[in-house]
């Protein structure tokens, strides 16, 4: 038995209680040292912090201030962060390197208050790119924003929420899809295809979003399937919830490219990642849809590991104990336990993504919590 603990996969956990994330800002040192985060990178060295800095609207990102700790940590240690992002597919605040970075400025994420410069890692326009030829069960060729094959190591600051397309969003979203070119986000997006529902109100909203002009709008939105890419942008910013993707074997091909390309940017980083999940503001929807929703659970905490599908599982059953936030979107039957993500969108299969990781040795779901106790917290405040 003691053998088999061994094995399992280290996540960190820094709790929150009673709401008060000054506590998460005073402790994130703590978590980083408990967690082996340090050994992804040595002094000189350059620390690609793998950021997403919210649509314009935006609220539920990973705040600078906590931002500026990791950095600062990063720092010290003798290495050179900088934080970055690849450009998006649709048209929002992010969709070309002047945009973005005016976005994560407009955020707060400037040089003086988090203490590293913001680069986009594909380009003005998505279009810096290079390949990785690796061996997945869809994929053998993987397409990432230049500099993250640049960068001598990757830190993964995610902020763990729902998604409309993967369930969920954590470490294996933010690696896997975002730090994809635009030709990397073209191919994972490929089978999802969304479709119109009679109940369109016809408002003209989902067609200045769409990247590629595939919708019209008439007496109802009307997507050309030949010109459409997938990417789904348009069933997030439909205000009258008319536009769905055809739920087959879309979404789960659409976590498993997500999850090969985890594999194959680990292929060529190895023992050089690492990653920190931030259970805080966990909103049904992704971060790319400006307007939200009420969270769905309490604040829980940060938590920090070198496994990407480790930490998201344990995210995963974090959300999933946790008690439900009020005035959460969600039915009786879950607000007394069980899977808040399927009961968010339950034609979606969110450990889809999970048991991929582990079938293509990217991580394992056996993990080990190991929650950072009260008293070493109260000597590092």
């Amino acid at each position: 038995m003691s053998a088999q603990r061994a094995a399992r996969s280290k996540v960190y956990l820094l709790r929150l209680y009673d709401g008060n994330t000054d506590e998460i800002a005073a402790c994130l040192d703590l978590l980083l040292e408990k967690s082996g985060i340090g050994a992804i990178a040595t002094g000189g060295e350059t620390v690609a912090v793998k950021m997403h800095f919210g649509e314009s609207s935006d609220t539920g990102h990973v705040k600078p201030r906590f931002v500026r700790r990791i950095v600062s940590w990063l720092q010290r240690r003798g290495t050179r962060p900088f934080l970055t992002d690849t450009n998006t597919l649709y048209r929002g605040a992010r969709a070309d390197s002047v945009d973005h970075i005016r976005t994560a400025v407009e955020h707060g994420f400037t040089l003086s208050a988090v203490g590293a410069p913001v680069i986009i890692a594909d380009g003005l326009r998505g279009t810096t790119e290079a390949k990785i030829e690796f061996e997945g069960k869809l994929l053998s060729e993987a397409s990432f924003g230049h500099e993250f094959l640049k960068a001598d190591s990757i830190l993964s600051v995610a902020h763990f929420k729902g998604h409309e397309l993967s369930g969920f969003g954590g470490a294996l979203k933010n690696v896997g899809m975002g730090c994809a070119s635009r030709t990397g986000k073209l191919e994972q997006h490929s089978t999802t295809r969304p479709y119109v529902r009679p109940s369109c109100i016809a408002c003209g909203i989902c067609s200045p979003w769409c990247p590629v002009s595939a919708i019209s709008v008439g007496e109802q939105a009307v997507i050309d399937d030949e010109r459409c890419i997938g990417c789904g942008e348009c069933v997030v910013v439909c205000p009258a919830g008319a536009i769905a993707i055809r739920w087959d074997e879309s979404t789960d091909i659409f976590q498993m490219k997500m999850v090969e390309y985890v594999k194959a940017i680990s292929s060529v980083r190895r023992g050089r990642i690492g990653y920190i999940n931030f259970i805080t503001d966990v909103h049904p929807l992704c971060d790319c849809y400006g307007t939200k929703k009420r969270p769905i659970v309490r604040d829980v905490g940060v938590v920090a590991s070198l496994d990407p599908v480790a930490i998201d599982q344990a995210c995963y059953d974090l959300v999933n104990e946790a008690p439900v936030a009020p005035g959460a979107e969600l039915s009786e039957v879950y607000r007394r336990g069980g899977d808040k993500f399927r009961d968010l969108h339950p034609d979606v299969d969110p450990t889809v993504q999970l048991r991929h990781g582990e079938e293509l040795e990217v991580g394992s779901r056996d993990y080990e919590l190991i929650e950072i106790a009260e008293s070493a917290r109260s000597s590092a405040g």
